[in-house]
């Protein structure tokens, strides 16, 4: 038996052990994440009020808890001091796809077209039966939410943020009812953490279903669209008739892709639809007001010759401007005059819509390098947008369209943080991204991998159609923006706007036109791929045996086989036989040039002065009397760049060409297309 003093000893020695004994391993707290920031010293656009030359706005808890020239940073605040720094509600796109996946096809997807669209004001419970939608093609799914679809990450949301881009409006991306979209902040783990507001507005689109589905022609879409809202409101009237009295009633059959227009059939959901021309916008207009729809455009590219409809209707206006996306050698045919001044019109639509009084937002439509979403937007500014408007086209407007400026849009105390800081004015070619904030917390801004991108499909194709009785040359002109594409055909077949164009990133193509036939007009589709500067696929006239096509676009060399001469200078203007202009060649005197646009040629005199390989001089050309610049002569031919005054504005001129003798010949372009030209110099200079 241990005696006292014993068992003090022990207890002695038990807690010496358990003092000096390490303790069970605890895992470390958690690093506590900073909430409140300073932006101090900066020059501050709130959109809500007068630009704040140097103030400071505060962050805490994801929210802007205080903004002024007079505030100061909270003691438990990070600085970030703003010294040559603009602050800037964080940058909205008005529609896109961002963080959705391409849809992938899927087995069993084609629907018997429904009846012909009827009007039943007085629907019979007894004998409701709805044409059931819930099945049907995936392009007839206004149930779908963006919600669900949206992935929080990856290199597109990246890049987005790395433009200055905080949220956007999310939709579906294909279809002809495509779905229901998604106000979004680009930063969270989760889709959850992203969301602003969802469901937003059901997006309609006018691009007939590719695959043969149904619809898969404009008028079947147009016949869907119209039996699928006159179900909804036959469903609607008959829940409603259910609902007073059900004894003695069948129970109406419900249908998950009706129920989903009703909030649309109620006024209580805006309708965008996605359409570009004047004759699209006018349909679309049409069919809202036919089912009283609370309609929203988005594109837009003609929006400014239909302002007078447009009073009362918001536009999502596209920055994605067309553009040549592919090389235009000097034996090619030149642009189209219609087609320039698509691209002289395209940064001026703003400012006529801001003219004319009709609210809109910038949208990024598919625009393959979100770096251009910006450098368009201040395209618009030199064109007649006022700089404080083009701002709100960025920022509030969109939140104001989509019913979030209570949160978003403007730098106000009590509203979610996001914010974009550069370094530069925010419309200036120099300008870069400083910082970005999401919910009140710092992005990580970092080069970003370059994405897919679709099939080029710009340019000027030459096709050959079997169809009908025999074969038909015809000229197709493209114009491409992402996806999307317009353009006319002209030749054998008539001349037709087409409509209802797409290009896949794979090479797929689809388009429909009006052709004459035989003396008789009905509309055929075109289905074919790309590849390269060839293609192919087939084509389904109304009334006519189906046929097939070819078609080849001037462009990149084509390949040759190993056992052939490369080829000759020819395709860059240069007779077969004659080589390039070089380092002995004198270009110095007088040329007379004859420049094509379009159907037309335009005269012009070109004065050059060679100094070794250097040139210099002047252009005189309708269009003005410039001083050349950066002129160099070298193996390849020369070069140089000038600048004219087209319809007002300053364009940027890049003149490359070739010299035979006294002849030359060449490429004059710009960023409203390309052309070719020839010169001429008299023997005795």
């Amino acid at each position: 038996m241990l005696t006292r003093h014993a068992r003090a000893a022990c207890a002695l020695v038990v807690l010496f052990a358990l003092v000096t004994s390490p303790a069970p391993a605890r895992p470390p707290a958690p690093a506590r994440a900073v909430t409140t920031y300073a932006i101090t010293n900066a020059r501050i656009f709130p959109v809500s009020g007068p630009v704040i030359e140097r103030g400071t706005v505060v962050i805490r808890d994801g929210l802007i808890a205080a903004v002024g020239a007079q505030v100061s940073a909270p003691a438990d605040a990070r600085v970030i001091d703003g010294t040559g720094l603009s602050v800037y509600p964080g940058l909205i796109d008005a529609s896109t796809t961002l963080g959705v996946p391409q849809a992938t096809p899927s087995a069993g997807a084609a629907i018997v077209a429904p009846p012909a669209p009827t009007a039943s004001p007085a629907p019979s419970l007894a004998s409701a039966a709805f044409y059931t939608y819930a099945t049907s093609a995936p392009g007839l799914r206004p149930e779908t939410l963006a919600a669900d679809l949206i992935q929080p990450s990856g290199p597109q949301i990246e890049a987005a943020r790395n433009a200055g881009l905080t949220s956007a409006l999310v939709a579906p991306r294909d279809g002809v009812l495509m779905g229901q979209s998604a106000f979004v902040n680009l930063a969270g783990e989760t889709p959850r953490q992203m969301i602003v507001r969802s469901p937003v507005a059901l997006h309609v689109g006018f691009t007939p279903l590719r695959s043969g589905v149904y619809p898969a022609s404009l008028m079947g879409v147009f016949s869907a669209l119209r039996q699928m809202f006159l179900d909804a409101a036959r469903l609607r009237d008959a829940n409603q008739i259910y609902a007073r009295s059900p004894r003695g009633l069948r129970r109406p059959e419900q249908d998950r892709s009706l129920l989903a227009l009703l909030p649309a059939l109620g006024r209580e959901m805006p309708v965008v639809m996605h359409v570009n021309t004047e004759r699209e916008i006018r349909r679309a207009l049409d069919l809202a007001a036919e089912f009283n729809l609370r309609v929203i455009i988005s594109g837009g590219a003609e929006s400014w010759k239909v302002t007078d409809r447009l009073k009362d209707v918001p536009v999502l206006l596209s920055l994605n401007f067309p553009r040549r996306t592919t090389v235009q050698t000097p034996d090619a045919d030149p642009d189209p005059l219609r087609v320039l001044r698509e691209r002289v019109n395209a940064p001026r639509t703003a400012g006529r819509l801001s003219a004319a009084r009709v609210r809109f937002a910038f949208q990024s439509g598919a625009v393959e390098n979100i770096g251009d979403y910006l450098a368009n937007a201040a395209k618009t500014i030199e064109n007649g947008l006022p700089r404080d408007e083009a701002l709100r086209a960025l920022t509030v407007n969109a939140a104001e369209i989509f019913n979030v400026a209570d949160r978003l849009g403007t730098i106000e105390v009590g509203k979610i943080a996001n914010l974009t800081v550069t370094r530069g004015d925010l419309f200036d070619k120099t300008m870069r991204v400083a910082h970005v904030f999401i919910d009140g917390q710092p992005v990580e801004l970092k080069a970003v991998a370059p994405t897919v991108a679709t099939a080029p499909a710009a340019g000027t194709w030459t096709l050959n159609v079997q169809l009908g009785e025999g074969e038909h040359s015809v000229t197709l002109a493209l114009q491409q923006e992402g996806e999307t594409l317009r353009g006319s055909i002209q030749g054998a077949l008539g001349t037709a706007e087409i409509a209802n164009a797409s290009v896949s990133a794979a090479g797929e193509i689809r388009f429909t036109a009006r052709v004459t036939l035989g003396g008789q007009t009905t509309e055929a589709t075109f289905n074919g791929t790309i590849s390269g500067n060839s293609m192919r696929g087939t084509v389904q006239a109304v009334g006519q045996s189906p046929g097939t096509f070819t078609g080849t676009r001037p462009g990149a060399p084509a390949t040759q086989p190993a056992t052939q001469p490369a080829r000759t200078p020819h395709a860059q203007g240069v007779r077969p036989g004659t080589p390039p202009a070089g380092t002995g060649t004198n270009l110095s005197g007088t040329w007379a040039l004859t420049v094509a646009v379009g159907a037309r040629t335009v005269p012009g005199t070109l004065t050059l002065r060679q100094d070794g390989q250097r040139l210099s001089g002047t252009l005189q050309s309708p269009f003005g009397t410039s001083e050349l610049s950066d002129g160099s002569l070298g193996a390849e031919g020369f070069r140089f760049t000038t600048s004219a005054a087209v319809e007002g504005r300053t364009v940027e001129i890049t003149v490359t060409g070739t010299v035979s003798g006294s002849q030359m010949s060449g490429t004059v372009a710009s960023e409203i297309g390309s052309t070719t030209f020839t010169g001429t110099r008299p023997q005795k200079q």
